[in-house]
């Protein structure tokens, strides 16, 4: 996809670069983040208003140390590089990085020492949050010191003539309290934004991509009835009317009444060409007796792949298939960006495209999960569609840990019933960004009715988040918690135990498998 100005984040492994990304699009400039070992080549085709060098856990002196292309500081283009991104400039242009004697983790006062470009507007000494271990020592030549902190003699340079500059701390964490003001100053008073990317501009440049990859062919799009899914089947639409395909699989892992909801929506309200396949025995005779999560995840997808081919055959002249992965999907399923590791796969990443010949349609593999939401909104989504939580692609199958039943997904979608519509009735539903039940393969005593009950435990996992990054557990009130409790144990047969996960992500994830 083509952008009038775009901005290229070089990613040197910093547990923040997705939060750079997120903090350049909150101020409506397009953005992408790229492995820092990228080809010049390549920065070059992207045609960048500005480059921004991540931080990172690496140090520059170190021999496996990550170093870009050195021709980036020579393109004419400004240049902001971040905490690793600092000692990076300073060590590729000829200055002196070493081991600090005392580190800096956490905030810290910055003294502004001249109080333009990059730090306009903001206070004298302002808090900002640092953490590194290393500190420039000796100044690259054409470069001055704009800002140090106590702890450190150099926080902040800048090379005006080459239009580079550098800063030790984090401005796109929220314990920066000027933080916005740094990015801003970068993106429109150096780089010279528009700042025109939005929802609008994102649909209109998307429905010409999509007519001009696609021309008269035909486009299969797998219809989950999750967000992603929905809002990628209605820009599709708009963008190709009868040209698109759905097919939605029931796999017998959905929440209650999924289906039928999904079928009668899209066929109903936005005439929509749609097939609905109920998969149900197929997929569970494929899990008997599978406990493992990764193993459950490749059947499923794989069943998913058989199943969806079988149908995609029945329509004539297919060239494309259409996805709804997200930016963060393709972030955890791959190893592209310095350090990251693989979490756990998305089966909608992979798979299809190579099996069955087709072309892949992805109009939001650049977009979060928010941005996803904000261009549902536009298209004119309900909101029952627009504002429901995430819901992982395998379905129940990872809710329920171990192996994965009709009476133990019975169970769990009785309970996750109950727990999500007492979110809604208390208007809590909305506050939360993903919320569920897990059904454990822990069985416990109880007591019921003066008899001993040996029964299944549920666990109710809710977080806050905005993009699905990083979450907080959320903080529900306890009698919420109480009510839901009471209900899941006298209206679910065979669970006598409920729980509260109040694990945040880091360390662990949103889903339990």
């Amino acid at each position: 996809m083509t952008h009038t100005e775009a901005i290229l984040i070089l990613d040197f492994g910093s547990q923040y670069t997705q939060l750079i990304a997120r903090r350049v699009r909150e101020l409506h400039v397009y953005c992408e983040i790229h492995p820092f070992n990228i080809s010049f080549e390549k920065i070059q085709s992207f045609h960048p208003k500005g480059i921004i060098l991540s931080g990172g856990p690496s140090s520059v002196y170190a021999p496996d140390a990550p170093i870009p292309d050195k021709r980036i500081y020579d393109l004419g283009v400004p240049v902001l590089g971040i905490c690793y991104g600092l000692q990076l400039i300073a060590h590729q242009n000829g200055g002196a990085v070493t081991k600090a004697p005392r580190r800096e983790f956490g905030r810290a006062q910055l003294l502004i020492d001249s109080g333009s470009d990059i730090l306009k507007n903001l206070s004298q000494q302002s808090e900002v949050w640092m953490s590194h271990g290393d500190e420039v020592t000796e100044m690259p030549v054409g470069f001055e010191k704009i800002a140090h902190s106590e702890n450190a003699s150099i926080c902040a340079i800048r090379n005006l003539q080459k239009k580079i500059f550098a800063i030790q701390f984090h401005p796109e964490v929220v314990h920066t309290k000027e933080g916005t003001k740094v990015l801003r100053n970068f993106l429109f008073e150096i780089c010279v934004c528009k700042g025109d990317w939005s929802a609008e501009s994102f649909i209109e440049s998307s429905i010409n991509t999509i007519r001009q990859k696609v021309g008269t062919s035909k486009v299969l799009c797998a219809l989950s009835g999750g967000v992603d899914s929905s809002v990628a089947a209605v820009l599709l639409h708009k963008a190709i009317g009868d040209q698109l395909f759905c097919i939605h699989i029931d796999n017998g892992l959905m929440r209650r009444d999924e289906s039928a909801r999904v079928v009668k929506t899209f066929r109903d309200e936005y005439h929509i060409t749609l097939d609905f396949v109920d998969g149900t025995k197929i997929f569970l005779e494929r899990l008997k007796g599978m406990t493992d999560p990764e193993q459950k995840r490749k059947i499923i997808g794989k069943t998913f792949i058989d199943i969806f081919e079988a149908e995609a055959k029945k329509v004539p002249d297919v060239k494309f298939l259409a996805q709804g992965t997200l930016y963060p999907d393709v972030i955890e399923s791959t190893s592209f960006k310095g350090p990251s590791q693989t979490i756990k796969t998305h089966h909608n990443v992979g798979g299809l495209p190579e099996k069955m010949n087709l072309k892949l349609i992805e109009p939001f593999r650049e977009l979060f999960k928010d941005e996803v939401r904000a261009v549902g909104r536009t298209l004119g989504l309900a909101d029952g569609f627009i504002d429901r939580h995430p819901f992982p692609g395998p379905g129940l199958a990872i809710r329920v840990l171990g192996e994965v039943t009709p009476e133990r997904l019975e169970t769990l979608r009785n309970a996750d019933d109950i727990f999500i519509s007492e979110l809604r009735t208390h208007n809590l539903y909305h506050s939360t960004w993903q919320a569920f039940t897990v059904l454990l393969p822990v069985q416990s005593v109880g007591v019921m009715g003066d008899e001993r009950t040996y029964e299944n435990t549920i666990a109710i996992r809710a977080v806050t988040s905005v993009d699905g990054m990083t979450a907080d557990w959320a903080h529900l009130p306890y009698d919420f918690l109480a009510d839901v409790s009471s209900r899941i144990i006298n209206e679910v047969r065979g669970v006598n135990r409920v729980v509260y996960d109040i694990s945040s992500k880091p360390p662990a994830t949103i889903e339990w498998e």
